[in-house]
């Protein structure tokens, strides 16, 4: 995770790139979001501090979060959030990292494209396959997902004293604003 951490800071001065800096791009303060549809109550939080790095020539991605700052309506449910089921002492950051796919950075309108990669999260690590649209924005791309994951996949538990408030899987929107390096 401490790679990923250094690449994403890195990656845009380090590394010489055989492509036009047009064709590299750099999120920052970009919004991934969840929602729980619980029996009893909804769950949702914000985390509007994701930096992202997307190459439209070959269509790597990745993405890196913390997950302490996740922001919820309710305090309490941000401090049970942290300690009793993302464990956010333990593991703090979640990242992506993966292609897509279906991209053309010189065709006009939203596009339809697909994510494939490597999602950790709570120190567990799948692959994923997510659908998602990219738009050309004034020079900028503005790439959006959204997706279901499971939590018992990520080991991530639910005490059986709230099961019925909490869902099994939660809605993940990814909502990000490219700009050219």
């Amino acid at each position: 995770m401490k790679s990923l951490t250094k690449l994403l800071l890195l990656l845009p001065v380090a590394i010489p790139w055989q492509v036009t800096a047009q064709q590299r791009y750099f999120a920052e303060k970009s919004v991934v979001s969840f929602f729980s549809d619980g029996v009893v109550e909804d769950i949702s939080a914000t985390n509007s501090k994701v930096t992202s790095i997307f190459d439209a020539h070959d269509g790597e991605v990745a993405y890196l979060l913390s997950i302490k700052d996740f922001q919820f309506v309710n305090k309490l449910m941000q401090v049970h959030f942290n300690e009793k089921y993302m464990d956010t002492e333990k593991f703090p950051k979640s990242s992506f990292q993966g292609q897509i796919t279906g991209f053309n950075l010189s065709s006009t309108g939203k596009q339809q494209v697909k994510a494939k990669g490597k999602l950790t999260l709570h120190g567990v690590t799948h692959d994923i396959d997510v659908p998602g649209t990219i738009e050309v924005v004034d020079n900028r791309l503005a790439l959006k997902s959204k997706f279901i994951i499971k939590l018992a996949d990520y080991d991530i538990k639910i005490p059986q004293i709230v099961w019925q408030n909490i869902a099994q899987q939660v809605e993940v929107t990814v909502d990000f604003m490219y700009r050219p390096l």
